[in-house]
């Protein structure tokens, strides 16, 4: 079974391969598609075949997915353009009658987070594609909150607009092996997968945390969604990029990044990777 990850030279992608690696999965029977040539070099390494990716680029599709039975659709990083370029990715993959593993938002098909209208419209793709697939509506990564946790440690204090809003995160490493697991397995076929954290955290539980892995004591600034954006462009962001994040964290204090079932932690058979170790993994302590 050959199996293709698009997006393989980004974070998450990586870890995917990784994790198929781990688990004994045949390095030839794996394609690692990507436009960083120095990554897909380094990803070579590891004996896996690799091809160039470019979702905007159909002739590049094509070449990766020949030969594919299951192919993992990492969803795009250009904003605004991800319905479109996933679309090619579901021809291409329509082509070779692929079955396809797609990853998604919370809840995208009814959410009002800003990221969910793209990934809402690849789900509606993918239903009527006759493909055989998989959604992971994969919840926050708690690497968003790296330059966070850091600033924390090193400042004492966070600033946010998230309210007491709860978000379920979890590490690339969590979703990556859930994203192996359902790849190597037909068990999960057709189903939409709500996964997140085991443990959703508030800002506050966040700062308590750095504090105790730090050794400092990091306050919250809790302020409105136009006193962070004014915040955040004085500290340099341009405009497009601040309302992005005082609107994620708006969403988060409206509820839309807190829920939590389990099934995470279910798929990968162990309890996801808790906050408190994530920042201690990160600060070195």
């Amino acid at each position: 079974m050959t199996i293709v990850i698009t997006g393989a030279t980004g974070h998450l992608g990586r870890q995917v391969v990784e994790q198929l690696l781990a688990r004994g999965v045949d390095p030839s029977t794996i394609v690692a598609g990507g436009r960083n040539e120095e990554a897909l070099g380094m990803l070579a390494s590891h004996g896996v075949r690799t091809a160039r990716v470019d979702y905007a680029d159909a002739t590049t599709l094509d070449a990766a997915f020949a030969g594919a039975h299951k192919i993992l659709l990492i969803s795009g990083n250009e904003v605004g353009q991800r319905s479109v370029q996933h679309k090619a990715v579901i021809d291409a993959a329509r082509r070779v009658d692929a079955s396809l593993v797609y990853t998604s938002a919370p809840k995208a098909s009814t959410s009002a987070l800003v990221l969910a209208p793209e990934h809402k419209a690849t789900e509606g793709l993918l239903e009527g594609s006759g493909l055989t697939y998989t959604v992971l509506r994969n919840n926050w990564y708690t690497e968003n909150y790296d330059d966070t946790i850091r600033q924390a440690a090193s400042t004492g204090a966070i600033l946010t607009s998230a309210g007491d809003g709860r978000v379920a995160s979890a590490t690339r490493r969590d979703y990556a092996e859930a994203a192996a697991v359902v790849l190597l397995s037909d068990e999960y076929t057709g189903e939409i997968l709500e996964l997140g954290g085991d443990e959703p955290w508030t800002m506050e539980e966040l700062a308590a945390t750095v504090s105790d892995v730090a050794g400092n004591h990091v306050t919250v600034n809790q302020v409105s969604t136009d006193e962070h954006i004014a915040a955040l462009k004085g500290f340099g962001l341009d405009e497009g990029t601040a309302g992005f994040v005082a609107a994620i964290d708006a969403n988060i204090a409206d509820g839309l990044l807190a829920e939590s079932d389990g099934t995470l932690s279910r798929i990968i058979g162990r309890p996801t990777t808790p906050l408190k170790q994530y920042a201690i993994e990160l600060l070195g302590k």
